[in-house]
């Protein structure tokens, strides 16, 4: 099994959200249908940044680690050579 850090942007006010999911492209779909409470009024979302993590636990950890992370910061890893946004279908 596989996990993954994500990052989405709003396309309605630029915010980020980060989580970790084991299908970063349905949980997407999940976040523009409204089906999460904390990022329901800012939809439409676009996917910005995925990354693999080795297990859960490391996930967990770099989510969290993640929440914390300035704008800069998140701007810094959508551009970084581990960003594997491309590799995710959206459609």
């Amino acid at each position: 099994m596989s996990y993954y850090i994500y990052i989405i942007q709003s396309e309605k006010d630029g915010q980020f959200y980060k989580g970790f999911s084991e299908n970063p492209a349905l949980r997407l779909k999940q976040h523009n249908n409204g089906e999460t409470k904390s990022t329901m009024f800012f939809v439409p979302w676009k996917l910005v940044y995925v990354e693999l993590m080795p297990t859960k636990k490391d996930a967990l950890i770099r989510e969290k680690n993640l929440k914390k992370a300035s704008r800069e910061r998140i701007f810094a890893l959508i551009v970084h050579p581990k960003n594997i946004v491309a590799n995710f279908s959206i459609g």
